[in-house]
């Protein structure tokens, strides 16, 4: 069995885990049940991570869709879908995507993925080409319009 830790021990763990990276309130919130943490004293902490900004959701959501689309190339699609799955609310999202990823970036993305995924398909003609690099880049998260409006551009029939 843990140890029961104190309203100050806890909110000085949680404050730690805080700050070594940006969390959302569904991961401060099961980490502090996994602490054994419950009721009143949990929601205390965390009012008090908000308060002392350890806890802030709109940055966590900005920090989160600049880093996925950077690094892993996703699409907006996804990043709305990976937040939502960690409740981040509706407008913390649109903001975050509106902030974080510029539309110029975003189409140059798209189009640097689609012609480095091309160069490694083994397709015989174009419709089937075309296809296997829609599928691809819709299933990253980039808007099905979009990636069609690219592709025609780039390949043209």
């Amino acid at each position: 069995m843990a140890k029961y830790l104190s309203y100050d021990e806890a909110l000085a763990k949680l404050q730690r885990y805080c700050a070594y990276q940006e969390r959302c309130h569904k991961e401060v919130r099961n980490k502090l049940i996994e602490l054994g943490i419950y009721g009143n004293d949990l929601e205390n902490i965390i009012c008090d991570l908000i308060e002392d900004k350890f806890l802030n959701e709109q940055r966590f959501a900005n920090v989160y869709a600049g880093g996925k689309f950077r690094q892993k190339k996703w699409g907006k699609q996804k990043i709305k879908i990976e937040l939502k799955k960690k409740y981040v609310s509706i407008r913390c999202i649109d903001q975050a995507i509106k902030e974080e990823i510029p539309e110029e970036d975003y189409y140059n993305t798209l189009v640097s993925i689609i012609k480095k995924k091309d160069k490694f398909l083994t397709a015989p003609n174009l419709f089937q080409r075309r296809q296997k690099l829609a599928k691809y880049t819709i299933s990253k998260g980039y808007e099905s319009w979009l990636v069609w409006e690219v592709l025609k551009e780039l390949y043209p029939y």
